[in-house]
């Protein structure tokens, strides 16, 4: 994936097209919980009890939400276990085990503001 900043020279339609993907971007992974989702399933695949345990606070309907948002995105797969409908586990994509990087370079944000906030 390319990453450039966007510069006066840049043509419009690269621009448009790009401030576009980023907007969705941003939208998609700041829902409520999506990071803590993903975060949760880097340490492996969980079955649904376990990520709703790992997450306190997070309801069941909106768990299920958005578990299917991430499976539609192609960042979560859902596997049925023993051929049942009920024992579903769920594991990060390769495109959902890429996200690990923005999760170390936002916690590394963090610290970098929490730091300049006791100097």
């Amino acid at each position: 994936m390319e990453v450039f900043l966007l510069d006066k020279t840049s043509n419009d339609n690269t621009c448009s097209q790009y401030c576009s993907n980023y907007h969705q971007a941003i939208e998609f992974i700041g829902k409520r919980w999506m990071g803590m989702i993903i975060y949760t399933l880097l340490s492996g695949s969980k079955r649904y009890n376990e990520i709703l345990t790992n997450i306190p606070g997070i309801s069941d309907r909106l768990l299920t939400e958005r578990l299917n948002d991430l499976v539609d995105a192609k960042l979560v797969n859902k596997k049925f276990i023993d051929s049942s409908t009920k024992k579903v586990e769920y594991e990060l994509t390769e495109s959902g085990i890429a996200f690990k990087e923005v999760i170390v370079s936002l916690q590394k944000w963090i610290e970098i503001c929490e730091l300049e906030k006791q100097s």
